[in-house]
């Protein structure tokens, strides 16, 4: 139940963050057509993500729970882009290019489809 409630609250903190900065960058930006705001959020979550993970595996100690609390709370609430691009990152890592292609493909491609179906169903 513990683990439960530091991945919220990291959400929580992500979430505030993804929102501000958003609209920060929406505004400084003179109101773009392009969704450069979520494009930059993306692109730190994955910066971050493997900033994270490139530490625990080489030299930084950071306990269960910490990592818990800023890879799935924190970078969870800021962008789940960030654990696409990590699990994809590790599939090539692993020499898994198939499943690493079909990752992004299905993600990508199914993902807009999603987004589209439920657009389309409110229609």
């Amino acid at each position: 139940m513990l683990v439960i409630i530091i991945a919220g609250l990291g959400g929580f903190i992500g979430t505030i963050m993804r929102y501000v900065l958003n609209n920060v960058i929406y505004h400084a930006m003179d109101y773009p057509l392009y969704p450069f705001g979520t494009l930059i959020i993306n692109v730190l979550g994955c910066f971050f993500i493997g900033l994270l993970a490139g530490m625990v595996e080489t030299r930084a100690s950071i306990s269960p729970e910490i990592r818990t609390f800023i890879q799935i709370g924190v970078l969870g609430g800021f962008t789940t882009f960030s654990t696409f691009g990590y699990e994809t990152f590790n599939l090539f890592r692993d020499g898994q290019f198939v499943l690493a292609a079909c990752n992004i493909l299905l993600q990508v491609v199914v993902g807009l489809v999603a987004v589209w179906l439920g657009y389309y169903l409110t229609q």
